[in-house]
């Protein structure tokens, strides 16, 4: 396999460093840090520079605090924004096409052009070929990004980069903490890459409908016994190579009976549905009030979930009150109703959604 050498003059360009500052400041504006580096990003887009030249960019201690996430509870962990955080996305910004260029087409997070909701489109397709998608096997990596240990990630970085000093940054990135930090901007792309040798191995066994999104992974087969096969050897990998687990409450069972919950849908052969603990959430969002544009972008973000599924009955029970008032609410602060263009049709068996956000 051909290592990239090279890498560290890209990283350390100042237009590379005022680009990490752009891309890490969005939705940072009010930061002290960030107004400071405003007033004037060649300076300290220069000091980022030098910190990286001369080897004196040490990375900051960090500030931890736990969330609830779907009823998880997750450790997150920031940086400093100054020098910290821009010299992470300067790093990524050079390494992360790297890293993807290992990728599988079907692997969805945290990927440009890709996502969630293609992701979900890709299993539709699937879902055509009847004979072939008849058992399905479903499993969660365990803890994958706390899980992952430092000396695995570094050792395949140096299966696909050559450069020394890119090394070196690199390490000094991934030993900061322990695992992969929920957070830290690299940490979605370095576990991606990491297991993507693993998505190859399994796919080069006979896997041709294999789809992983993060820790989920999701198997169709004609042949329940074939993903049982699967199932071990994508076990063993994990254990002995990536040092990771499999959680145990992995799944094969025949599509038809039950269907697939994954990607935040339940999947069915001729339809698709919102997943149920989503819909829950957005009937209780809905009946918030909606006062500015960020309420606005909250119930944009749900009917983003159902613009993908056959939900034509939830669309006509819920959305009309609450377009009414987005539209009272879009008049008062002085913008175009982003929810406007939402059609719904009379007949749900053909109904066609046209969302125009």
């Amino acid at each position: 396999m051909k290592r990239v050498n090279n890498l560290f003059e890209k990283i350390v360009d100042i237009n590379n460093i005022i680009r990490a500052h752009n891309n890490a400041r969005k939705n940072k504006a009010h930061y002290n840090e960030v107004k400071m580096f405003d007033s004037d990003p060649y300076f300290y887009a220069n000091k980022i520079r030098e910190m990286l030249l001369d080897g004196s960019w040490i990375p900051s201690d960090s500030i931890k605090f736990e969330t609830t996430d779907s009823g998880k509870r997750r450790l997150i962990t920031n940086v400093k924004y100054f020098p910290d955080r821009i010299v992470h996305h300067a790093i990524m910004q050079v390494t992360e096409p790297v890293f993807q260029s290992t990728y599988i087409k079907d692997t969805y997070q945290s990927i440009k052009n890709r996502g969630l909701h293609k992701g979900a489109a890709r299993v539709k397709s699937w879902l055509k070929d009847e004979e072939n998608t008849e058992y399905c096997l479903k499993v969660d990596i365990e803890k994958f990004y706390p899980s992952m240990k430092q000396h695995i990630v570094k050792k395949f970085c140096r299966k696909k980069i050559k450069c020394k000093k890119t090394l070196e940054l690199l390490d000094l990135l991934i030993d900061s903490e322990d695992g992969l930090p929920i957070g830290f901007y690299s940490s979605q792309c370095l576990g991606n890459f990491v297991v993507s040798y693993m998505d190859h191995y399994i796919k080069s066994l006979g896997a041709k409908y294999y789809i992983r999104y993060a820790d989920d992974i999701v198997i169709f087969h004609k042949s329940k016994e074939f993903l049982h096969f699967l199932r071990v050897k994508m076990q063993t990998y994990m254990n002995d190579v990536l040092e990771l687990k499999m959680k145990r409450n992995y799944q094969v069972f025949p599509f038809k009976k039950r269907g697939l919950d994954f990607l935040g849908y339940r999947f069915f052969r001729k339809y698709t549905l919102v997943r149920k603990s989503i819909v829950k959430k957005m009937k209780k969002s809905f009946k918030k009030s909606v006062k500015n544009l960020s309420d606005i972008s909250r119930v944009m973000s749900y009917l983003g979930w159902v613009k993908w599924a056959n939900s034509y009955n939830l669309l006509r029970t819920y959305v009309p009150g609450v377009l009414n008032i987005v539209e009272r609410v879009s008049k008062r602060i002085k913008i175009r109703n982003p929810l406007r263009n939402i059609y719904l049709l009379p007949k749900p068996k053909k109904v066609q959604l046209s969302f125009n956000f």
